[in-house]
Formats: C-alpha cells, structure tokens, sequence
C-alpha cells in the first residue's frame, strides 16, 4: 500500500515559519515609517559587524522603511588628528575644534559617509535588482551655529543644529531614498562647523516628526528592555557606563521630551539585532519612552480575546474555572490585563462583596514566556489597591495550586463558612479548592 507523503516541517523551517507569522503585524506597522538611524564611527571599526548592519539597513528600507542614517566620526577623526599632530582636547564631551582642525575633520566625516553610501548603493543595487527603486543621498539639510563659549572654554568650530529643513528631507524620504545626514553643518553665511551625531539624529527626528529614533551602541550588563524618562535618570549618573552609551541614553531622553514617541538602543555588533528589536514583540535591546511600553490596566472589550487565550488552557487542566465568552464579556469590567505593546500577557478579575466589606481575587494568570519577571506579584498588588480605594478591609480567593506564591505574599488558610454567603452558596465541592484570606 502507498504511504502518503511526510507533511512533518523540519524544525528549522517552523522557526522560519513562526518567525515570518510573528513578524507580519510589525511589518506593517512599520511600513511607510520614518526612523532615524544614528550610531558612531566605532561601528565601521569592525568590517564584518558593519557590513551585517548595512544588509539588515537594506532589508529594513525594503520593507518600506524610511530612513534617516546619522553615522558619526570620532573615532576617524581622532585618527586624522593624531597623524597631523592636532590636538584631540574635549570639553563636556564636546570637541574642542581650531579652525585649523576643519579641514582634517570634513575629511574625515566625508571619507565616513562616501563609505557608507558606497555600502548602501551597492546593497540597495541587489535588493531592487535595478537599483531605481531606491537609492542613498546626502544633502545639506542641517542648518548650523557654532556652540560658542561654555565655562570659559572656547569650543571654536563646534557647533549645534540651528535648524533642519524638514521639507527637503521629506521630499528625499517620499522618493523612498535612503538619507545619509553627516555631523557637518553649515551657518547662513557660509561657515562649516563639527556637529555631535547625537544632537543631530535628536534633532531630525524630533523635526521630521520620526517614528523612531534608533542608536546602535554598546550596551551595559542588566540594562532593562525598556526605560521611562524617570528611569532613565537613574542609569545616567552611573560613572561605570561607557561615554558612548551615556551619550546615546541621555539623547534618547531628549529625544522623547521633544515627541520622539520611542527611541531605541541596541547592541551594534548583535548579528540581527537591529531585525530583532524591530520585528519580535520582545526585541533585544532597551527602548526608552515616555510611557511604560508595559502596563497594566483596566480590561476593555477588545482585550477578551487575549484573555481567553491565557485562561483557557488553564480552565481545560482545571486549574481555573471555565468561563464562556458571553460570561467573560459581562464581568470584563472585574478584569485587569498587563498590555505588552499591545498584546495582553497577563490577566486577573476582582469581585467585591460590598455587604462584608470584602472582595474576591480571581483568573490571576500570566503568559507562560513571561512569568519570570514578577509579574503575577504586580497583578495582585494592583488588586488590593483596587480594593483598598474602594473601601474594602480584606480579600480572599480559592486556589487549587500556587499555594505557596500567595502564602508568601501574606494570604493565610480560610474556612468555607467564613467567605461571604452568596460565595459560599456558589462554592464547587467537586474542585475543593483551598480558601485563602488577607487583611487590607
């Protein structure tokens, strides 16, 4: 007899596939975005990590990114000084430029962005097979003014961005050109000055109104996936992190007072990392915001298919209660859920007994991936506080497992008869479940 053909995908194709499915909703988000792309001149010191970095930039730009590049040149500037016996002096971590200095750093910064546009037209070039799809340019879009005197130090041909002329980087971005923004800028009347690549990506993308601000950097150890602005503070007084991350970290910080809705930092010699951080839910980097990218909240209508997604697999093993649909839509008011960008991975319900002065705490579930970070523990806080403001004096649940997780959080043992008696009345004595109870 024929055997039917193997339909068993190998693994390696499954994560391909899973991959290519979780990704889809991001591509899309992202399509039609501008997102500003800065990082130093350290990241074309490695070859193979810069030419990774302009591959992943290409397939990014082919998925209908807009991008703005700002690739500084500290490094390449250094370099050129040293040889020519030109003083590298700083001053706050601004460069100290004499007019003399110019010429060796306009070499440089332009010997920087020929790199990169050589990289980029050539990657460009395969991606649209003709090459007239899309194409990298540069232009004088900065407007500049020299930074003056700071603390009595005279910083000469340093400058700062006077200001960006949004229209003509518009009209680059809409014929889906890839823009190279050097940290050269000219005043009115003619004068070139050395800009910091990080006041300039700022300034871009606050003025252009981006989606994203994007620094590859190095990374700190145990440096969170994501920071609010009140976080931030506290990473940045550190003397232990790298001139370079702080640099980019207190950027990012500006950037979101000035609109920038996301600014992300990313390892640049992560293989992929730029794909990772933008295309998976998790990412792999730290985004910085103004509001936390993780949240918790009151549940809404549109939250009960996620909800139904993390507690029906628990209602199928028993562990929960079973809930229709229906019943989930009229209590949805009694739920909370933790918002992931979006997607809800934790969810839990509070019933008060008004009469006992009492309320109960139910369907606490977190999404397998993400029970490790504490927050079941944010959840049940989130409760009592509910409960508190609403005047109630304790709480109580019924629990058939994770016993242990609310005794350490203070619950302790409760008899049936003392639970409210319209709970007691709808009490399964089939389930047993134990009845744990805490004061407020």
């Amino acid at each position: 007899m024929a055997q039917s053909p193997s339909t068993k995908t190998p693994r390696s194709s499954q994560e391909l596939v899973r991959g290519l499915r979780n990704a889809v909703p991001y591509i899309r988000e992202h399509d039609g975005q501008v997102f500003v792309v800065a990082f130093g001149g350290e990241a074309l010191t490695d070859a193979q990590c810069f030419q990774r970095l302009i591959r992943d930039l290409v397939l990014i730009a082919d998925l209908g990114v807009r991008l703005v590049l700002v690739p500084g040149a500290r490094p390449q500037i250094n370099q050129r000084l040293h040889a020519q016996n030109q003083p590298c002096a700083f001053h706050q971590n601004l460069r100290i430029t004499p007019e003399s200095a110019m010429p060796l750093i306009a070499e440089a910064v332009g010997a920087v962005q020929l790199e990169i546009i050589s990289w980029l037209s050539a990657r460009l070039s395969l991606a649209s097979g003709t090459g007239l799809a899309q194409r990298a340019l540069t232009g004088n879009f900065i407007t500049a003014r020299p930074v003056g005197v700071i603390d009595g130090v005279d910083l000469g041909y340093t400058g700062a961005v006077r200001r960006v002329d949004t229209a003509a980087l518009h009209a680059a971005l809409q014929h889906e050109a890839v823009v190279v923004q050097s940290t050269l800028g000219f005043s009115p009347t003619g004068e070139m000055f050395n800009l910091r690549a990080e006041e300039v990506a700022e300034a871009i993308a606050a003025s252009v109104g981006a989606d994203k601000l994007i620094y590859l950097t190095t990374l700190p150890e145990h440096l969170p996936s994501t920071l609010t602005l009140d976080e931030v503070d506290r990473w940045l007084p550190d003397p232990e992190q790298a001139a370079e991350f702080s640099g980019h970290l207190a950027s990012a910080r500006r950037a979101v007072e000035q609109g920038v809705a996301r600014v992300h930092l990313i390892d640049r010699c992560m293989d992929g990392g730029l794909l990772i951080e933008l295309y998976t839910r998790d990412g792999c980097g730290t985004m910085v915001t103004k509001e936390p990218y993780e949240q918790i909240r009151p549940a809404s209508l549109d939250d009960i298919g996620g909800i139904l997604a993390l507690i029906e697999p628990l209602e199928r093993e028993g562990v929960l209660v079973r809930r229709s649909r229906e019943q989930l839509e009229l209590e949805i008011e009694r739920f909370i859920v933790i918002d992931r960008d979006g997607d809800v991975i934790g969810c839990a319900a509070l019933y008060p007994f008004p009469a006992e002065k009492t309320a109960e705490l139910a369907a606490l579930v977190v999404h397998p991936a993400y029970q490790h970070g504490g927050r079941a523990g944010r959840l049940l806080q989130y409760l009592e506080d509910m409960a508190r403001q609403a005047g109630l004096e304790s709480v109580f649940l019924l629990s058939t497992q994770s016993i242990g997780f609310f005794k350490e959080r203070g619950f302790t043992p409760l008899e049936i008869s003392e639970l409210p008696p319209q709970r007691q009345q709808l009490y399964n004595y089939k389930r047993n479940s134990l009845a744990f109870g805490k004061p407020l």
